[in-house]
């Protein structure tokens, strides 16, 4: 993006509330949630902003049953995945998408030269005034304003014509407007947008050093490395290395400490001392060192740690850092990273969700926003999240379309499915879609909800239990983030499972307070421990609790299965889900039957026999699963 622009974007904030509609247009999107606390006055007519045409993708219709085709394990062409050229023809919008958008803003009075179609024809952008872009779009254009200072692009909704209607997933900058304050202050720096660190979705801590010695016959107190092998019967050791590969991404300002590494590695895994993840720097991500604090220390301390020392030596750890110190970064800018056909230099970012680069503000990164600089990773994790509330479902449904396509290229990506139960991120619930804190509607997360990435729920070792005995959901600091979508349909591979959770155990509970048709995406997927994380921290050692915690450590396990397909000459398991969901496979997980994921006021819902939305299918057994994936093909 041009810095003419980034200065207009840097100084206001834009929100779109429709005057009267044109004959000819109709409604395309409408804000998720309406700003709360937040000051509006209109944006000068005078002022350029740059719009962006999100193009309807080709055969989006057949994107789950082309992912159950590489994925299923009773499919012939399991593991065959697909190259990124093959996905990206596939996908590509038509000819006649992109004419029939080039049309529209020509016919508008944009001349030919002002439009741009993106190289992988997935967006055209033009530059517009705000005067201009109102009547493109029949809606107004405001800045919000916040007591804070801080200023914010949003948009109420906006309409297109009819007849171009089919041909567009989204545009840009419109309705999609970043709730969330900073909680890291830098002084004049711009807001922190959805999906990035924060105390509210980061791993929780009592605060305290531990001074008790973790052993394993406390792993109900302190959990450690040797702890989840006993759990889970991890005894694996890579062969392999060199040819696989595990990503953990971060968001700037979240960082690992040097020290704390090696701290952690002397006491649970000496042989690591003075290894460091390989760092893949994503718009500017560097670890910085200049401030820290749990907040910013703890997620990535956490993910490392565990994450590493699961896997042992001999696995390189990628790091992948998102986002320069002045600006922060997003889902999508990681995922431009890895895909270049969805990237930001092409015009796929949303000022108002994502981070935009290059960076003008001071100490920001100035270099080519990271356009596919890295081959996707065979495993990413991925501990971070955000409320769906807070996308619209055009915006939740092209970014879900992302992690399929990183399914059909042979990655695992995992997310944690968050630590307020029921509740949305803080514990705060709904009242008719919108955000309150008195609300009882049920909140579920994203973009742990989208069908085509495996979500991770938390469990806990009981009190005065063992690693031999049965875990149960986490109810310790931490609820397992559980639920239903309100945006995304039920994917076919969860069908049998979830509906005989329905069937057999049904919720207490109304449409009022959840989506409960029976036909939506249920979440999460599977589960590890939760709770009483030993991390090294500030020079000693903590307690964390979270499904921060659970994402890596499923990870790790998926890693060393990989290794051990690899070196049979076979390839990574890519996505997961419809294996895990089969007959085949729903034996090789210890099935979790008690405890619950309260919020909202309500109790939650309850783990159970069987899929349960609290715990998923329950947690893996790495000596069951192993030679399971062996036999796939």
């Amino acid at each position: 993006m041009r810095s003419s622009f980034l200065q207009v974007l840097a100084l206001a904030t834009i929100a779109c509330a429709a005057p009267s509609s044109r004959s000819t247009h109709v409604l395309h999107e409408k804000r998720a949630a309406e700003p709360v606390g937040w000051a509006s006055r209109r944006l000068e007519s005078h002022r350029v902003l740059p719009i962006r045409v999100g193009l309807k993708q080709s055969n989006m219709d057949q994107l789950e049953d082309m992912l159950n085709s590489v994925a299923h394990p009773e499919s012939e062409s399991y593991g065959q995945h697909w190259t990124p050229e093959k996905v990206a023809d596939f996908f590509a919008p038509s000819d006649n998408t992109v004419e029939a958008i080039k049309d529209w803003l020509m016919s508008s009075g944009f001349t030919a030269d002002r439009v741009r179609v993106s190289p992988g024809k997935g967006w055209i952008e033009v530059n517009a005034t705000v005067a201009e872009a109102e009547d493109l779009l029949n809606t107004e254009y405001h800045v919000y304003t916040h007591p804070s200072g801080h200023e914010q692009i949003g948009c109420d909704s906006y309409h297109v014509p009819k007849h171009i209607q089919e041909h567009v997933d989204l545009i840009k900058p419109t309705v999609h407007f970043n709730h969330r304050l900073p909680t890291y202050p830098m002084g004049n720096k711009r807001e922190y947008h959805l999906g990035q660190p924060s105390s509210v979705n980061g791993p929780k801590t009592l605060d305290t050093k531990i001074e008790v010695e973790p052993t394993m016959s406390n792993c109900d107190q302190f959990i450690t490395p040797d702890c989840l092998r006993a759990l889970y019967n991890i005894d694996y050791t890579p062969i392999v290395p060199q040819k696989n590969s595990y990503g953990i991404v971060e968001f700037t300002p979240q960082a690992y400490v040097a020290d704390d590494l090696d701290l952690f590695f002397r006491n649970f895994s000496s042989r690591q001392i003075g290894q460091r993840p390989t760092l893949v720097s994503i718009d500017g991500g560097f670890v910085q060192t200049t401030n820290q604090s749990f907040d910013l220390n703890g997620e990535s301390n956490l993910d490392l740690q565990y994450a590493m020392a699961l896997v042992g030596k001999r696995q390189p750890i990628t790091l992948l850092q998102a986002g320069d110190l002045p600006q922060g970064a997003s889902f999508d800018n990681w995922l431009d990273a890895v895909d270049k056909s969805f990237c930001t230099f092409e015009g796929g970012d949303d000022p108002t969700q994502d981070g935009i680069y290059p960076d003008n503000l001071e100490g920001g990164y100035n270099g080519t926003a990271s356009c596919g600089i890295v081959k996707p990773p065979h495993v990413v994790s991925i501990s971070y999240g955000q409320d769906e509330w807070t996308v619209t479902p055009a915006y939740a449904n092209r970014q879900c379309a992302e992690y399929a396509k990183l399914g059909l290229l042979g990655t695992t990506v995992l997310y944690s499915s968050g630590d307020d139960g029921v509740a949305g991120g803080g514990g705060v619930c709904l009242t008719n879609g919108q955000p309150d804190v008195n609300g009882t509607q049920f909140a579920p997360s994203f973009p742990v909800t989208c069908p085509y990435v495996t979500a991770v729920g938390a469990t806990q070792i009981n009190p005065g239990s063992t690693t031999d005995d049965p875990e149960g959901a986490c109810e310790q600091v931490i609820y397992s983030g559980g639920g239903f979508s309100n945006i995304f349909p039920m994917p076919k591979y969860q069908a049998k499972k979830v509906n005989h959770f329905l069937k057999n155990h049904p919720p207490p509970y109304s449409a009022a307070q959840y989506n409960n048709t029976g036909n939506v995406r249920a979440y999460p997927d599977l589960s590890a421990n939760g709770a009483n994380y030993v991390i090294a921290i500030d020079g000693g050692f903590n307690l964390v609790f979270g499904t921060s915690a659970s994402s890596p450590v499923v990870g790790a396990m998926i890693t060393l299965i990989n290794d051990a397909r690899i070196a049979i000459g076979r390839g990574p398991l890519g996505f997961i889900n419809p294996a895990i969901y089969s007959d085949l496979f729903s034996w090789a997980f210890n099935d979790i039957k008690s405890g619950g994921n309260q919020g909202c006021g309500t109790p939650g819902f309850n783990a159970t026999e069987g899929w349960d939305p609290v715990t998923g299918m329950g947690t893996p057994d790495l000596s069951l699963l192993l030679p399971l994936f062996l036999t796939l093909p």
